[in-house]
């Protein structure tokens, strides 16, 4: 069974990316440094996409729930453009003496570089890249090969495999992602160190992803089969899960900022201070009021979580601040003290994100819009029609 034909948005999505890449090209000629700078933010927030889709693809596959079924293949389609992914990581390789001073030839005259020299060099660095990736490519083939084979023969044994390989998959998604923030965001500025920021980086992915697939839950409300389940019941649970990383990003941000004040470490201050300074504080009052307050504030509402405009609306307000979040977190390790926002942040933005979408779309126009064939969704369905009755 073919899915729906999305050839018209996926083309428009592959121009604009083109022409958007291709004017980040131009910009480059002028000013490398900004251009590398920029990129790595704009890969930063759309690999966080197939990153949270994974994670949240795995846990559905775990406990079940009826929430995750309307969402499945929208998380699915996402896990599939890992090898997009990889292949849009190559500029940063080729900007690695433009992005980290650890890999500049006289790192080694700093003590501290010198003694983290056998993690932090270029080589290992690209390795351990080589590793997340094809980790990530595996899981997301087998996830999606596995439920389009159900597509076809049905059956529980394929439940089953899905839900085998789900546990060691979160496990190895905890991994793969605290030591890729590690690598490619926190050793920007390799003096600096923190316990819980590879744990942010796992929360704000899944909740980047849940907004994204609840804002193509919304885009899709009318489209058969997905318009015979989307209720406002499932979207109720979808602003429910939202809600509660919503609350875990605050609550880990907070963690690391409250550790950081009370050790009062000469070499760990100077990483707040280049965020709460010289414009950067407006930045950090904007995400705690519309990263965190707002979106609490209205999914604490029963009747805001199911009206589907209104939570989708939250969920495009916590994509935005995503990108300002992933801002604030790389761009001062550059311009400390000193608000800067570069007009190649956002055409790398638009860049990446209009080439990924396409293969998104076009993985996402593959399969039927639910998992007709899979033995747990059968049966809510007959379980509903029940109650019907």
């Amino acid at each position: 069974m073919n899915g729906p034909d999305f050839s018209l948005w996926r083309k428009r999505s592959l121009a604009l990316g083109i022409a958007a890449l291709a004017l980040s090209a131009a910009g480059a000629l002028f000013s490398p440094q900004q251009f590398f700078r920029s990129y790595l933010v704009a890969f930063l927030f759309w690999i966080g996409f197939p990153l949270g889709c994974w994670a949240i693809l795995m846990l559905h596959h775990l406990v079940g729930g009826r929430w995750g079924f309307m969402i499945q293949r929208s998380l699915e389609s996402a896990g599939r453009t890992f090898p997009l992914m990889a292949l849009l990581f190559l500029p940063l390789v080729f900007g690695l003496r433009e992005l980290y001073p650890w890999s500049l030839p006289g790192a080694a005259a700093d003590p501290l570089l010198h003694e983290k020299s056998a993690y932090l060099n270029p080589n290992f660095f690209v390795a351990r890249a080589i590793f997340y990736f094809a980790v990530w490519i595996v899981f997301g083939y087998f996830l999606s090969r596995w439920s389009r084979e159900q597509d076809r023969a049905g059956g529980s044994s394929l439940t089953a495999r899905l839900q085998n390989i789900s546990g060691p998959g979160l496990a190895l998604y905890g991994l793969t992602v605290t030591f890729s923030a590690i690598d490619w965001s926190m050793s920007l500025e390799p003096h600096w160190h923190s316990t819980i920021y590879g744990m942010i980086f796992m929360v704000s992915h899944a909740l980047a992803a849940l907004a994204f697939v609840v804002i193509v839950a919304y885009l899709l409300l009318d489209r058969e089969p997905l318009a015979q389940v989307a209720d406002r019941d499932r979207f109720h649970d979808l602003g429910n899960l939202l809600l509660a990383l919503v609350m875990l990003w605050a609550y880990l941000g907070f963690c690391q900022f409250l550790l950081v004040w009370v050790e009062n470490l000469r070499e760990e201050i100077p990483w707040y201070l280049r965020r709460i300074t010289g414009g950067w504080q407006g930045v950090a009052v904007l995400l705690i009021a519309f990263q965190f307050a707002l979106p609490f504030l209205l999914l604490l509402s029963r009747s805001a979580k199911r009206r589907v405009r209104v939570l989708a609306g939250v969920a495009l307000l916590v994509l935005v601040m995503h990108w300002v979040d992933l801002l604030w977190l790389v761009a001062p390790a550059f311009h400390p003290g000193k608000f800067h926002l570069h007009w190649i942040d956002l055409t790398t933005l638009a860049g990446i994100g209009g080439v990924w979408m396409a293969a998104f779309l076009f993985c996402l126009g593959e399969n039927p819009l639910l998992p007709l064939r899979d033995p747990r969704f059968v049966e809510l369905i007959e379980h509903g029609q029940e109650a019907i009755r």
